[in-house]
């Protein structure tokens, strides 16, 4: 009954969150975040709660499920050929910042990885609110999508050296990770032959007459089954919930509407719910604390400069001024992996608590005021462009 009770209140906040972001004119997650914070301030929810966070975990985990369901691989290969080079140039420049900035400011080793990180779920939640047709966020997630798989294995390789060393568990971890990889691509392409030759098998699994919501089912079995199977392998779980996502939207495209009941599951409860667990994760009375504001502004500030730099360097020629500058904004919110790398720095010691807090307050406000920044700019552009098109 208790955990009713608070589920309860999680929904109620769930049901404001549109409501004052119509009101407000502020992004969704922008508000669920911090709902969820006030929320914890003012005792209207407790951060304790077990379910929640499990819950909260499978919406994060739904929520790059979908980012999966949005990749393409023939238009992700299409832009690896276009943008190899910058890609490069991009990735070089972040990961070689990081170093210089560790060896000059004498930083603790976990700043070399997190400045860097990369994560898609505020670039999915702004998808899902702008669509995918902007040429900036269609690149932020196919850039968003490398960079998190080297996130990914950036984050396995720092949590297996910092708690094992160079030793067998973390020889294990590396080959596992590189044997799943490799089995996936092998996956996909026996499965791309035997749809070839038996096409009707694609219609048997996911009929196109699908009254018995068959083809909703076994998308989200194929989700649990992944993430489960990452699981017992002790291989990050998010790579399950993209690769899910990513098998689904290429093997069965003749369900061009199955992408959008899923995620409409996903906006409408799950993922609602990782956000304002993100929100109630910020303790509001230490966030003004002196050192850890400075400290989280440099993080923040940072991991935006270079990613500014960086942008422009290798897409200004693309996307121009304003893409280029919406583009390093939507990749500068790295909320989940700046908090799992946070966390596994303070497991093994390699940060203090001050220092832990400082970079979740520094995801939280990239989170926040970024999302509110490309709000902001979008209105400013639209309005804009609709007086010179009028003046024209």
């Amino acid at each position: 009954m208790e955990n009713l009770l608070f589920l309860a209140h999680v929904v109620l906040l769930m049901v404001l969150s549109p409501i004052i972001s119509r009101i407000c004119r502020l992004p969704t997650p922008v508000v669920e975040i911090v709902l969820g914070s006030y929320a914890v301030w003012i005792g209207f929810l407790h951060v304790d709660n077990e379910v929640f966070k499990n819950i909260a975990k499978m919406g994060f985990f739904y929520l790059m499920f979908l980012v999966g369901l949005e990749i393409e691989i023939k238009q992700f290969l299409s832009f690896r050929t276009r943008f190899f080079k910058q890609s490069l140039l991009f990735f070089g420049f972040l990961y070689g910042s990081s170093v210089i900035l560790y060896f000059s400011l004498g930083l603790s080793t976990v700043y070399i990885i997190a400045l860097p990180l990369a994560s898609l779920g505020m670039v999915m939640a702004l998808i899902n609110e702008h669509g995918k047709q902007h040429p900036w966020l269609e690149l932020s997630l196919i850039i968003g999508l490398v960079g998190e798989l080297i996130s990914i294995c950036a984050l396995i390789v720092f949590d297996g050296v910092s708690t094992h060393g160079f030793g067998l568990h973390f020889a294990k971890s590396i080959g596992i990770l590189f044997l799943v990889l490799l089995s996936s691509y092998y996956l996909f392409r026996l499965l791309n032959i035997l749809f070839w030759w038996y096409p009707e098998l694609k219609k048997i699994i996911m009929p196109s007459e699908d009254t018995k919501h068959q083809s909703i089912r076994i998308s989200i079995a194929l989700f649990f089954v992944l993430i489960a199977t990452m699981q017992w392998l002790e291989i990050d779980m998010v790579l399950g919930a993209i690769i899910a996502g990513i098998f689904i939207t290429n093997f069965f495209g003749h369900k061009r509407e199955l992408s959008h009941e899923l995620s409409i599951f996903g906006f409408g409860f799950l993922v609602p719910t990782f956000f304002i667990y993100v929100g109630t994760t910020l303790d509001l009375n230490i966030i003004f604390s002196e050192e850890i504001l400075f400290n989280a502004l440099f993080i923040a500030g940072t991991m935006v400069m270079i990613r500014l730099i960086g942008s422009f360097l290798a897409y200004s020629k693309y996307l121009g001024f304003k893409g280029t500058l919406l583009f390093a904004l939507s990749y500068s919110m790295p909320l989940t992996f700046l908090v799992a790398i946070a966390t596994i720095a303070l497991k093994n010691g390699s940060i203090g608590e001050n220092e832990y807090t400082s970079f979740i307050v520094a995801a939280l406000l990239e989170g926040i005021v970024i999302m509110v920044m490309i709000q902001l700019l979008l209105h400013f552009f639209n309005t804009k462009a609709t007086k010179n098109a009028q003046i024209g």
